[in-house]
């Protein structure tokens, strides 16, 4: 008896409702929203100003460590990303 109500409910599942829930992901998926060429416009001159935010951090230091033979500037901007400290990732 339980059988009989089994077997099409594993039917149904596998050769209806698999099929759409592979197939509606895939569609939501296609439709989730990219980047924009305003979008990337942006990112790009934010990159930009954090340079320049950089340098004059850079230029600072130096300035700082002329007049003070004690100050020790935090990172080299040299150094790998793998070897800056946690404190100064985002």
């Amino acid at each position: 008896m339980e059988d009989i109500i089994v077997v099409p409910i594993v039917i149904g599942s596998l050769f209806i409702g698999l099929p759409w829930l592979i197939l509606h992901y895939i569609t939501k998926w296609k439709q989730a929203p990219s980047l924009t060429g305003e979008d990337e416009k942006l990112l790009d001159e934010m990159h930009y100003t954090a340079r320049r935010l950089e340098e004059r951090l850079q230029t600072i230091e130096r300035i700082v460590a002329a007049d003070n033979p004690d100050f020790r500037p935090g990172i080299d901007s040299a150094a790998e990303p793998d070897q800056l400290p946690y404190s100064r990732r985002n």
